[in-house]
């Protein structure tokens, strides 16, 4: 009740009026209502029960006194202007003895200030982190101990700027993470509060167990020189539960000989996933023969895939060649990219798989195939065959089990291993260590959308590795970074340079929509992240993103 008086009832009914407003006696004399005040009684002014505090003051201006009525018409109370005060101040003094209880038992830092940057909060927690005490800072400027550009609340206080687990230095020695948010009073903004957690010692770990990491990756890959592994798939690095999943999958179809179709975007490691059931399957001198669906043309398929008999066609080798289904005799025939394979060849494989037997381009002699088939592809099969691009009873025959590898996006909590392997890769390639990865490089890695997957996560840390000349990997040297940042000053350019001028519900709705877009894309297309960050409900969000066409 305290925290929220919303009608007068409530406060002549709490804890602070008992003692005085139940003194108070009322009686009616010719419609009006009186309080009892000895010879000379006082006019009371009439407001329903659930009247709010503001609607009784208003009354005060027309009689000294009010009296609450029920629905009834009956008299539940009254109260004079000098009993309201009172109250109001019991109410406040209440209030107040619950905020400071609430400051002085949390350990997180919160720093609050007013609107003309004074501090007026200031816990243990922020005097433990910054090393100042409440009685040096309250009262004071913030900006008095702290340089303005480097303080987060100052962005809220002038923007209305909210801020979820944001990564921030305020000093060369200090890391926290900062929840802000603007104090709104009559939709105007009084101040701002920032509470900061101190990670300082996190992102130490962090580095110290980046540099071992380097090491340990290094160490392995030596040892890794002088033992064969036993297990092909720890060559799949990561151990999120949908990848480990997908692996446990894998080996079980590794004691039997079926056809698997590996499912998956593009860069998430089919090959890998190939190579490592081929690896667990069949003997150390069984062939895995590798082809590629996409990159060879229509005309040449058939002679890359059975081979050709000398004289079999101008230009070909007069020594005849052998095709990729005879090179994987014994062992694993890889078809990557399966979903590109022209329409004619996927009824010459059909009828291989069936038969198990094949005749070479320009050939009469009928060939025995003898492989295991493993096929990929990163497209949508049951889709290609509506479309009449891919053959029905192919599908099912490549289809006797598939698995599907989860995308980076839905995993990145494999990021940090892959990184660490790829960075210690490279820096052993190039001969070039790597001393420090900055927190924001981390939060940068974790927050891209990785449509490129695995292939694209290695591309960027051979990127970093030959940039870092100094050992030191900063943000400022990822790719998506850089595109990111031409495209907010290319944003800004252009609004600098428009100067037409539209009608303001237009230019609202179009600033509005610039807004949500970059909230959108800052939380990953996470709505529910998108929402908080934005300060609002889902709903919210949801009837905005209707209204504006962003659905």
């Amino acid at each position: 009740m305290l925290f929220s008086i919303q009608s007068i009832k409530e406060l002549i009914e709490s804890e602070p009026a008992k003692s005085t407003v139940a003194k108070n006696k009322i009686y009616k004399q010719r419609g009006t209502f009186y309080l009892d005040h000895g010879q000379t009684p006082i006019l009371c002014e009439t407001v329903d029960a659930d009247a709010s505090v503001e609607q009784v003051l208003s009354a005060f201006q027309k009689a000294p006194a009010v009296a609450v009525l029920e629905k009834n018409g009956v008299v539940s109370g009254s109260i004079t202007a000098p009993q309201l005060m009172e109250c109001l101040y019991a109410a406040y003094q209440h209030l107040q003895a619950f905020y400071q209880t609430v400051i002085q038992t949390t350990d997180a830092s919160v720093t609050v200030i007013d609107r003309e940057k004074r501090v007026r909060t200031w816990t243990k927690g922020a005097e433990r982190i910054f090393s100042l005490t409440e009685a040096e800072v309250l009262g004071q400027p913030i900006t008095q101990f702290f340089e303005p550009n480097k303080l987060e609340i100052l962005h809220t206080l002038y923007e209305g700027k909210r801020i979820n687990s944001h990564f921030h230095q305020p000093r060369a020695d200090l890391f926290v993470l900062i929840n802000s948010n603007p104090v709104l009073y009559n939709n105007r903004i009084i101040g701002a509060v920032v509470s900061e957690t101190d990670v300082t010692n996190q992102v130490m770990l962090n580095d110290k167990l980046f540099t071992m990491s380097t090491e340990v990756h290094r160490l392995e890959q030596e040892v890794a020189k002088y033992k064969h592994s036993t297990d092909p798939f720890q060559a799949i690095k990561g151990n999120s539960a949908s990848l480990q999943q997908t692996v446990q999958l894998a080996k079980k179809v590794c004691s039997v000989k079926s056809t698997v179709l590996i499912l998956g975007e593009s860069g998430v490691g089919k090959e890998v996933f190939a190579k490592a059931i081929h690896e667990a399957s069949e003997s150390p001198d069984a062939p895995f023969i590798s082809i590629n669906c996409g990159a060879i043309p229509a005309s040449l398929f058939e002679s890359e895939l059975f081979g050709y008999e000398r004289g079999a066609f101008s230009g070909a080798d007069h020594k005849g060649k052998k095709g990729k289904i005879e090179l994987a005799k014994g062992g694993t025939l890889f078809l990557d990219e399966a979903g590109e394979m022209p329409l004619d060849m996927q009824v010459k494989l059909l009828r291989v798989l069936q038969e198990r037997t094949y005749y070479r381009v320009g050939g009469e002699k009928e060939c025995k195939a003898d492989f295991r088939l493993l096929a990929a592809t990163n497209q949508d099969l049951p889709a290609l065959i509506k479309k009449g691009e891919f053959r029905e009873d192919l599908y099912y025959r490549l289809n006797v089990v598939s698995l599907h590898i989860p995308p980076l996006r839905e995993r990145k909590e494999d990021i940090v291993e892959l990184m660490h392997h790829f960075l210690n890769e490279f820096s052993v390639r190039y001969q070039r260590p790597i001393q420090q990865l900055s927190p924001e490089v981390m939060q940068a890695l974790f927050q891209h959308d990785w449509p490129g997957n695995i292939r694209e996560l290695r591309n960027v840390m051979e990127r970093l590795v030959v940039f870092a000349t100094d050992g030191v990997i900063k943000k400022e040297y990822l790719p998506f970074y850089e595109s990111t940042h031409l495209q907010e000053q290319a944003a800004d350019r252009t609004e600098e340079i428009d100067e037409t001028i539209l009608p303001l519900q237009y230019e609202m709705e179009r600033h509005e929509k610039k807004v949500l877009e970059r909230a959108l894309r800052l939380s990953n297309g996470n709505k529910l992240e998108c929402a908080e960050k934005l300060g609002i409900t889902r709903a919210t969000l949801y009837n905005r993103l209707k209204r504006l066409g962003m659905n």
